[in-house]
């Protein structure tokens, strides 16, 4: 947990993307950030990866990124390689925004991206991810400004984001 407290935005991360290479997230300073954990076969993956192609595709030249992190925890519902989610979100949903190595959301094996949003915001329950495509909104400094449950519709977000793009 000490690793954890000293950092203090996201911007203090550094991910692996889908194809290995490490990214610093701090390239992402001054952007609006959603991050999500994202699912190929989830029933809520027609709705939320076509909603979230719509808002990336609007605010994508204003300063607004979506990290989108597969993960496999629920059901089992993301079991392909990078490689295979990569063809999926992309060709499938045409997502243009970075999708980054699978991860695990919960448990001991989080990623310390995940253990820091969700130290920074807890949900409803508790502060673990319920299911796939739990979404955190994040201002242009790195923080964590809100967390939506998974069934919350990505263009419900869309106010949220106007406000902090202003």
């Amino acid at each position: 947990m000490a690793s954890q407290s000293s950092k203090g935005s996201v911007h203090d991360f550094t991910v692996k993307d889908a194809r290995g290479n490490e990214v610093d997230l701090g390239i992402y300073k001054g952007k609006v950030l959603l991050i999500v954990n994202v699912a190929s076969q989830c029933g809520l993956t027609n709705s939320n990866y076509t909603e979230l192609s719509k808002l990336y595709e609007k605010y994508k030249d204003q300063g607004f990124e979506i990290l989108a992190f597969p993960c496999n925890q629920f059901g089992g519902q993301e079991p392909g390689n990078n490689e295979q989610i990569l063809e999926f979100a992309c060709t499938r949903f045409k997502a243009e925004y970075p999708i980054f190595d699978k991860v695990d959301v919960n448990g001991e094996k989080a990623a310390p991206i995940y253990k820091f949003l969700k130290s920074s915001k807890g949900g409803l329950f508790g502060d673990s991810i319920k299911w796939n495509f739990s979404k955190f909104l994040v201002d242009k400094d790195g923080h964590v400004v809100d967390r939506y449950a998974p069934t919350t519709s990505p263009l419900s977000i869309e106010k949220d984001i106007k406000k902090l793009l202003a």
